[in-house]
């Protein structure tokens, strides 16, 4: 299962409490870049820009896809990758939607986020504008996040991709 959708949506958390309850491990592709690069995706972004880090994202998808038989995270900006698209075709991939409101309210003031820098809620408009069709297209099931717990959104992704099995 291959979780996408923008900052605040909730794929690690989630991604955390599916892991658990499938009795399987959970996978984050922004942690395999971190681990593999030794710095954080901040320092990517300053000191290499944003190509180089998009580059560094779609081997890590890429390979996780290949790797690993649990629940995976992807960055927000992953699906941005038309190679990334094409290698989750086949996967169950549920989309984390989430409103401007709810992304706001989980992501704070965005200091470990690069693309959130200046102003966060109009640059996460953006971003949820810019997206939501791209994650729309590679989904296998969508789930709206808002007003929902965690455990509340992990028992949606559940009955979701049952529904679509």
């Amino acid at each position: 299962m291959v979780l996408v959708g923008p900052p605040g949506a909730g794929k690690t958390t989630v991604g955390e409490l599916l892991a658990s309850r499938l009795g399987v491990a959970l996978r984050d592709t922004d942690a395999d870049i971190v681990e593999s690069e030794g710095r954080s995706i901040q320092d990517i972004f300053v000191t290499d820009g944003e190509p180089a880090f998009r580059a560094l994202e779609e081997r890590a998808v890429a390979a996780a896809l290949a790797e690993h038989e649990g629940v995976l995270s992807l960055g927000g900006g992953a699906v941005l990758s038309s190679r990334t698209r094409e290698a989750l075709a086949g996967h169950r991939v549920v989309f984390l939607d989430v409103g401007l409101s709810g992304a706001t309210s989980r992501v704070g003031m965005g200091a470990a986020r690069p693309l959130l820098l200046g102003n966060v809620r109009s640059r996460l408009k953006q971003l949820l504008d810019e997206r939501r069709p791209v994650y729309t297209e590679v989904a296998t099931a969508t789930v709206v996040t808002d007003d929902l717990s965690p455990d509340e959104v992990a028992d949606a992704v559940l009955g979701a991709i049952e529904e679509n099995s």
